[in-house]
């Protein structure tokens, strides 16, 4: 084995939040991102609110700040373009010669995204891939999405081993990824390693051909208890709620 992991969003851990089904993690991340996108810019309390949950959800999975910034990067082009809107949109008629239409707007850009972003970390670093694709399959999503984004889960990381194997036998040859000239051996290196997942793939699928598998995987995973969607159901209630007063009083 290569060593190489592709769930780098995982975090191990014992808390509530590991504990909590995955079919309602999701359905209570999806509820709480989309309140917060339907929160009126101007609504400085509401997100204020928010912020406060997701920093409660952050404590409660024990996740530290570098983990959860780390992967949080990934916001940065959009934010540096957000930060652009203040120069670029509308007259200058907020301090410093800033338009005031553009810092709402960049506002609402980078408060909605982080926000967003961390509720996904929260709940990427809480649940496992494979867990994840089963609370889907408890959400009904069809199961055919499913095995799909299943065999991806399993695979990629197969998939990244063999890049890496692939990168060693290339340097050990005295490639050198330079000038135009490097481009034709990354080329066949690509070929190759598409014939590779391809009939590695083929293999695969006839093997559980043979052992029964007809297009879908069987359900798994536990149902959730009333509990359990109690509490997920609450998070989301109190979301709409504040975006929904935040929507009438702006």
């Amino acid at each position: 084995m290569s060593g190489i992991h592709v769930h780098a969003m995982y975090r191990h851990g014992a808390t509530p939040l590991h504990r909590w089904p995955p079919q309602v993690a999701i359905a209570t991340t999806v509820g709480f991102v989309i309140a917060v996108v339907l929160t009126p810019r101007e609504a400085m309390w509401a997100f204020g609110l928010y912020a406060s949950m997701a920093i409660a959800a952050l404590v409660l999975a024990r996740l530290p700040p570098g983990f959860v910034g780390a992967r949080l990067l990934v916001l940065a082009p959009f934010l540096i373009a957000a930060a652009s809107l203040p120069l670029l949109e509308g007259p200058p008629d907020a301090l410093w010669g800033l338009s005031r239409e553009g810092l709402w707007d960049a506002w609402n850009i980078a408060a909605k995204g982080m926000l967003g972003a961390t509720a996904s970390v929260v709940l990427a670093a809480t649940h496992e891939p494979p867990d994840l694709v089963t609370g889907l399959e408890r959400l009904r999503v069809p199961r055919v999405v499913t095995a799909i984004m299943g065999f991806m889960v399993r695979y990629l990381e197969l998939v990244v081993g063999e890049v890496a194997r692939m990168r060693v036998a290339m340097r050990s040859r005295g490639h050198r990824a330079r000038g135009v000239a490097a481009m034709a051996p990354v080329g066949r290196a690509l070929g190759s390693l598409f014939i590779r997942v391809y009939e590695r793939g083929e293999r695969v699928f006839l093997a559980m051909a043979s052992r029964g598998y007809r297009g879908t995987m069987p359900a798994s995973g536990a149902v959730a208890t009333a509990s359990a969607w109690a509490a997920g159901a609450g998070v989301v209630v109190l979301a709409a709620v504040a975006a929904t007063i935040a929507a009438v009083t702006t």
